[in-house]
């Protein structure tokens, strides 16, 4: 430290002062937990949920939610939305851009595991990650009420058809195909339909299996969307709502009604 002379005394400059903190900000690409951080475009965040049809009656789900920009869109739409995310500085990130964003009220996020994280009472899960970490929440997904929509940016999940898909446009990088999905209702098992027994395979929302009476064996081939199922069994159409151990429908041109009960599993 340079001591000056002053009218005969020694004066010391001041201490210097270290310059105040820069703000946290997260960097694309920078690692966490399970996956890296690259944000979904604006675009995205609002086809994402739009495709997802969120309203303030939902309960909206981001695992790795990063900066919390989906969980501040779909709060900003009314929805109860829920931010999972492993960083503890991004967790603090986000929560700060809610505040900003107004919608700290609706907007919550939690530092935590994804893979451990609740989501039983998610309506809508949205969500950007890899197919491995998508397939290893296969089990969660399932376990959601029929109905409940999946959205995800770009990657899929294997083995499961979207119900709908959309490519945005502009600036979205290389990740700009939307892919919808509705978890379907579980039917797998033997169903008793009318004088016959309906045996029923399940793939997610596709449906196949064979009808059976007496002697007569007929091939079946069905889809789902949440609890609503259409069926074609042999030449004839059934639509109808499954409801637990139940279906109720109509089948044919004249809309003939038909109900099946669940036998076992």
């Amino acid at each position: 430290m340079l001591a000056v002379v002053l009218l005969g005394q020694v004066v010391a400059p001041p201490p210097s002062q270290a310059p105040p903190a820069k703000p946290w900000q997260p960097a694309v690409g920078m690692a966490g937990k399970d996956v890296v951080w690259v944000p979904t475009s604006a675009q995205m965040v609002e086809k994402m949920l739009d495709m997802a049809n969120v309203t303030a009656a939902d309960v909206v789900m981001d695992l790795g939610s990063g900066d919390g920009r989906m969980v501040i869109a779909a709060a900003n739409r009314g929805a109860r939305a829920i931010g999972v995310e492993y960083t503890p500085e991004m967790v603090e990130h986000a929560r700060k851009n809610a505040r900003e964003a107004g919608v700290d009220g609706k907007a919550t996020f939690v530092q935590g595991d994804m893979y451990e994280a609740d989501i039983s009472k998610a309506t809508v899960m949205a969500l950007f990650l890899l197919p491995d970490n998508l397939d290893r929440l296969k089990h969660k997904f399932l376990a959601l009420k029929p109905g409940s929509r999946i959205v995800l940016n770009t990657y899929a999940i294997t083995g499961w058809d979207p119900d709908e898909e959309y490519r945005v446009e502009g600036d979205c990088g290389s990740w700009c195909n939307v892919l919808l999905h509705f978890v379907p209702a579980p039917v797998a098992g033997t169903w008793r339909l009318g004088g016959g027994e309906l045996r029923l395979s399940q793939e997610f929302q596709m449906v196949s299996g064979e009808y059976i009476a007496g002697a007569t064996t007929t091939r079946v081939q069905g889809r789902l969307k949440g609890a609503e199922i259409t069926m074609k069994i042999g030449d004839v159409d059934y639509a109808g709502a499954v409801s637990g151990d139940r279906i109720q429908g109509t089948s044919g041109p004249t809309r003939q009604p038909w109900q099946a009960t669940r036998q076992a599993r």
